[in-house]
Formats: structure tokens, C-alpha cells, sequence
């Protein structure tokens, strides 16, 4: 899966995201809760759904997204487990140092 850092740090895909875990949007939906062309959040939305973060589901000749929540989730606590691992070698660095003086 691509970082999720990288598909969170664009505010489109962000905003997508968001919108999407209340409820479902239609592509239409979408694109009218920005200042872009169809064609550029449709690439937005291949992103999210590529890296099956967003799900789609087709009814007639509509399109329907909405976060993939357990997916989110589960990488939610990933990042959180990575954060807190960063901030324990820095703290331990710390500690270290402060030791030495």
C-alpha cells in the first residue's frame, strides 16, 4: 500500500475521505464539493480506490463511494504504532544524552 501519509498529506484526498466515511457519495456529489474538474477528482478517487481505501459500489449507471472503514482503521493504528515507536527512540535518545551530562 502506497504511504498513508502520502495519500493523506493532499487536501482533496483528505476532504474525500472525509465526506465519504459519513456517508455515500456519488461521483457527481463529489465533484461538487470542490473547485475541480470531474476529470481531476476522478483521479483523486482511483488513488483512494486503488489503494482500497475507498469502496465503490455500482447501482445503474451510478457510482457510489464511502470509506473503506476497517481498512482505515486498521491503518490508523499501524501509523499510531509507528509514531509511538519514533517518539520512543527519540525519547531514549534523549534520555541518553541527558544521562551523559
Amino acid at each position: 500500500m502506497v504511504n498513508l501519509y502520502k495519500l493523506l498529506a493532499d487536501p482533496t484526498r483528505k476532504k474525500i475521505l472525509s465526506l465519504t466515511a459519513k456517508r455515500e457519495y456519488t461521483q457527481k456529489e463529489l465533484v461538487s464539493s470542490f473547485d475541480m474538474s470531474q476529470p481531476g477528482i476522478k483521479k483523486h478517487i482511483d488513488m483512494l480506490i486503488d489503494e482500497k481505501l475507498l469502496l465503490i459500489r455500482r447501482e445503474g449507471k451510478y457510482n457510489y463511494y464511502r470509506l473503506n472503514q476497517s481498512l482505515f482503521e486498521k491503518e490508523a493504528i499501524q501509523a499510531k504504532k509507528e509514531i509511538n515507536h519514533i517518539l520512543k527512540s527519540k525519547l531514549d535518545c534523549l534520555n541518553d544524552f541527558l544521562e551523559e551530562e
